[in-house]
This record gives structure tokens, C-alpha cells and sequence, in this order.
């Protein structure tokens, strides 16, 4: 206990360079003053010639300035946009404030106590109306380039991780409901966080119990899941026990004052498992612009939500190329496994790839030449599902 609580207690974090740019930099309005959304765009020599738009949403405690090599990639031919997510980058008012002071000049500003821009987060509700609002303003970019002979340009999603669960569950909320989702023609799906992490080593022998039994409980509560009878009444009244005490639990230890002491900083194996490159893996902990922490209450809102997309993923009708890793403990396979096989039926266009003897979660910063052989896969089904919503356009009735 001690050694969870510890590193808490003493974390103190700085960035000393002002936050990673790429693109033009366009600011949404929010509602109630807050500050304005960053949209970052960036578009081809030619956008005319661009045959689609590509929106980026990063990751779980990332930002989207450290996209600017994928987003280069991509705008080659593409029209490309990214955001921070909601807590996360310059949508963080601590993160930002530090931007603003290096900028001035200030030599290094402290920023550990970002994460306590996660209160607002019972769920990732917050997250979702960013995306929708960086979705919307997209399309409109889009139109603005569309002449008559290229009319409504597809619009696609690559998302990563907590993004891709956010981007997903968007989608399956809004579809058939919303023009925005309506626009959308296609989803990347890189790691997505469709399973809840499974601790590697000695820590998941105390870890991993817990973490299960959490998550049993969340996926059973008051729904059933075709067991017997009497095993549905042995987890209906466990799940009527346990939930409702570990959300309390949760939340008591997000409160202020307790938060700092159970708040630990992100363990070192989180980040041995972002990426197969050393120079990566060493990048990553220098850089400051990472949301080190989370609070309880946080962490128990993604793992319902995980549980709620995965109560209806099998209607999930957009096109997806879905990215994972058979060995990865963030976001372990099973998850992925569990979706493409209620779903892959769904669409002619749908597509995995799954790497069984990688365990890294970021493959998009993965080393070279790995690094961009999956990157011009995205780009080849980019281009497949293209052909396909062209051919569509012309086929309709």
C-alpha cells in the first residue's frame, strides 16, 4: 500500500517547451465561456485534390501534438484534423496556462496536478461532445474544398485506444441520428479500449483479481447474460453488492485531500508497453505534456463505459479496420476478438489485423519499418473505402 501511495504523495512534473504544434491552429467556440476548442488542420498542396478528410483522436493521458509526424503522413492526400481531447493537451486549463507561460518565456512550469482536470469525468460524456464538436467543424472544412466534381468529401475517423472507445461509442449513440455521424464513413481502430487492462508480472497477482472481479461485476449488474438461472441470481445479487460499493469507494477517494494520496503516478509498465522503440519508450517519459495520473472516480467511469459499448457493440454498423496487438496488456485482445466477432458480418468493408506476437498499444509510434508498413495499410483501406462510397453514390437509387 505504501508503495502505491508514495509516488502519489511526491510526484511533482514539469515541461519545460511549449506544447508540440502541427497544422493551423482553429479555434471552436464552447458554451459557458470555457475555453475554445483547438482544432488543428492540415491539408494537402492541392486540397481540392484531397479525395478525403481524416480526423485524429488520440489516446488515455496523450495529446494530439505529439501526431504531427502521422498527421504530415496522412496530409499528403488527405485533409487532416486532430484535437485534445477533453482533461488532455491545451483542453487541460493547466496545460494550457504552462503553453501560455513558456511561451512568454517562463524557463519550466509545474504541471502535476493536470489530472485534476479529470473531476467532471463520471463518464466520458464530456469527451464525446468534443469529438462531435471537432467532427462538425471538420465536415464544414471539408465542404468549403468540395467543388462540383467532388461533392461532400467521406469523412473518416483514426482513433486509438480510450479514442477509439469514445470515437465508437460517438458513433453508435448518433448513427442514423446525427449528420455528423451520418458523414462519417469509416473508423480506424488502433488498439481500441474494448477490454480493461490486465497487469503484467508480479503486480497483476494483486492487481488483476480486483480488476476482474470490478468488471464481472459492472458487466452483470441487473443484466443478464443468458447463465443458468441459478448462476443469474448468484451474479445479480453479487453485482447489486459490489458495484454500487466500488463506485462509492471510487468516488470517496477522488474526493479532495484523499485524491492525492490514492492517486498514484502511471506505473513504469504502463509505458514499457506503449511502444516497441526504446527512443520511443525514452521520449515518452521525458515528455511532460503526458497526463501522469487519474483519478479513482475516472478510471471506474471508462470501465462502465467499456462495459455499456460492449452491451450493444453488436449493432455497430460503420466500416472499421480494426488495428490490435495479441499480447497487449492495456487493452488485451480479447476485447477486439469480442467485437470483430459480433460485428465483422456488419459491413463487406470491415477488416482486421491482428498482430498475435506484439505486445506494444501505440502503433502508430511503433519502431520502423513497422511503423510505416501500418500506416500505408491505413492509408490502402483509406482509399478501398473511398472507392466503395464512390461506388455507392453512383449505385444508389
Amino acid at each position: 500500500m505504501l508503495l502505491i501511495i508514495l509516488p502519489g504523495c511526491v510526484h511533482r512534473q514539469f515541461v519545460t517547451q511549449p506544447y508540440p504544434r502541427w497544422g493551423e491552429e482553429i479555434p471552436i467556440n464552447q458554451a459557458n465561456d470555457a475555453n475554445p476548442l483547438i482544432l488543428r488542420l492540415m491539408r494537402p498542396a492541392e486540397p481540392i485534390h484531397a479525395s478525403a478528410c481524416v480526423l485524429l483522436v488520440h489516446g488515455m493521458n496523450e495529446y494530439i501534438g505529439r501526431y504531427g509526424e502521422i498527421a504530415r503522413y496522412f496530409a499528403q492526400r488527405f485533409i487532416v484534423a486532430g484535437f485534445d481531447l477533453y482533461a488532455h493537451g491545451l483542453s487541460n486549463p493547466m496545460l494550457q496556462q504552462a503553453d501560455q507561460a513558456l511561451t512568454a518565456g517562463a524557463a519550466r512550469q509545474e504541471v502535476g496536478d493536470a489530472y485534476l482536470a479529470q473531476t467532471r469525468l463520471y463518464d466520458l460524456e464530456p469527451m464525446r461532445q468534443g469529438l462531435s464538436q471537432a467532427l462538425r467543424h471538420l465536415i464544414l472544412l471539408c465542404n468549403e474544398q468540395d467543388k462540383e466534381e467532388k461533392p461532400n468529401k467521406p469523412v473518416f475517423i483514426v482513433s486509438h485506444s480510450l479514442g477509439a472507445l469514445i470515437a465508437a461509442s460517438y458513433l453508435l449513440s448518433t448513427e442514423n441520428t446525427h449528420d455528423s455521424a451520418m458523414r462519417v464513413q469509416g473508423i480506424v481502430l488502433l488498439g481500441p479500449a474494448f477490454s480493461v487492462s490486465e497487469v503484467p508480472g508480479w503486480r497483476g497477482w494483486l492487481a488483476n483479481p480486483f480488476i476482474k472481479l470490478s468488471f464481472h461485476a459492472e458487466e452483470h449488474f441487473l443484466n443478464p447474460q443468458n447463465e443458468p438461472l441459478p448462476l443469474l441470481i448468484v451474479n445479480q445479487l453479487m453485482s447489486l453488492i459490489t458495484v454500487p460499493l466500488l463506485d462509492g469507494l471510487f468516488e470517496v477517494l477522488s474526493w479532495p485531500g484523499l485524491r492525492t494520496l490514492f492517486t498514484p503516478v502511471t506505473p513504469d509498465w504502463v509505458v514499457d508497453y506503449l511502444s516497441d522503440s526504446e527512443a520511443e519508450k525514452a521520449e515518452i517519459r521525458a515528455d511532460g505534456w503526458f497526463i501522469r495520473r487519474n483519478l479513482p472516480r475516472y478510471v471506474k467511469g471508462i470501465e462502465a463505459e467499456v462495459v455499456r459499448f460492449r452491451r450493444h457493440m453488436n449493432t455497430f454498423a460503420i466500416p472499421y479496420y480494426l488495428i490490435y496487438s495479441g499480447r497487449d496488456p492495456i487493452t488485451p485482445a480479447w476485447g477486439n476478438e469480442d467485437f470483430s466477432r459480433v460485428t465483422q458480418q456488419n459491413h463487406p468493408d470491415n477488416a482486421l489485423l491482428p498482430l498475435p506476437e506484439l505486445s506494444h498499444h501505440e502503433h502508430l509510434f511503433s519502431s520502423q519499418p513497422l511503423r510505416d508498413e501500418l500506416l500505408k495499410k491505413i492509408e490502402q483501406w483509406l482509399d478501398q473505402r473511398v472507392l466503395s462510397w464512390n461506388h455507392e453514390k453512383t449505385t444508389r437509387p
